[in-house]
Formats: structure tokens, sequence, C-alpha cells
């Protein structure tokens, strides 16, 4: 178990995911995908748990966690931010997208809002490239975006919150 001075989880979220796919250390990519569905993103004390119920060892699991942009170690805002960065994306014009979103935000890449509803995270290719520039907010997808369009979404976003 982790021996960190950390969030205490509530591990038992995870007997069922264990239960199902912690017998092959081929599934640790699954595992480690549930985990972060249940809680949001992975805890230091999930990445123990999960070491020790697939007889691995937690540098392992962390390598793994630490190696695929999919998995998150801190948590995120309500609403998290993927601001493609890929190359048509760029040429497109998502670093003055980027600009808009921080300044507006007062976040940079990596960060959350203080309340916590926005976070931000740039990623190399979202696969959308017909759309660019692109973002995804949670599991919608936003295109052909200017500076202004951004903030509107963000600003639509922070309205439906408070409501």
């Amino acid at each position: 178990m982790c021996n960190c001075n950390c969030t205490k989880s509530d591990l038992s979220l995870l007997e069922g995911v264990l239960a199902r796919y912690g017998g092959d250390s081929g599934n640790l990519i699954t595992v480690l995908q549930k985990a972060q569905e249940i809680y949001g993103y992975l805890p230091v004390d999930v990445i123990y748990h999960i070491a020790d119920k697939m007889d691995s060892t937690p540098a392992k699991v962390m390598g793994v966690a630490t190696f695929y942009t999919q998995f998150r170690l801190k948590p995120v805002g309500k609403y998290l931010i993927m601001l493609c960065k890929g190359t048509a994306c760029h040429v497109n014009g998502a670093d003055g997208i980027e600009k808009a979103i921080c300044e507006h935000l007062g976040i940079e890449d990596g960060g959350t809002t203080e309340d916590g509803l926005f976070s931000l995270k740039n990623v190399a290719c979202l696969g959308c490239c017909s759309l660019s520039p692109v973002m995804m907010i949670n599991d919608d997808t936003y295109g052909s975006l200017t500076p202004q369009k951004a903030v509107a979404i963000l600003e639509d976003l922070r309205k439906e919150a408070a409501e």
C-alpha cells in the first residue's frame, strides 16, 4: 500500500474492475482507463493498489500511466479543454487560441482555474484536421476556431455551470 502522505481514495470502487481485468498484466491499460473513469484521474494510492492487485510494481504502473497522454495524475476541472497543437491546427492558429484561452481563464497549459471549472491540456493531435484549429472539451469537439469563438464557448460553459 502507498506509504505517502496522500489523500485516501475509496479503493473498493475498483474491485469490480480488478476482478474482471486484474488477472492479466496485458490489461493494465484497461484497468488504468477504468480507474481514471472512476476517480477522474489516477491518485497515487490507486496506482499502488493496482500494482499490488495486478502483481506488478508501482514503478511499472506509473511508467505506463506517464507514458500515455490519456492518463492524468492530478485532478482536472469540470471541463477539460484539450487544445490540438498538431500541424494543421498550428498552421491555422492554435497558438493564438491557446493565448486567448490562457488569458481569459488565467491559467497555462496543464493548469486548472481556481474555481475548479476549467483545465487546459495541449495535445499533439485530436485527429480532426479538417476542423482545424480544434479543441475538445470533455466529449464535445469544437472546430474552425478563432480566439473569439473559443472564449465564447468557454463563457457559454461557465454560464451553463452556474445554472
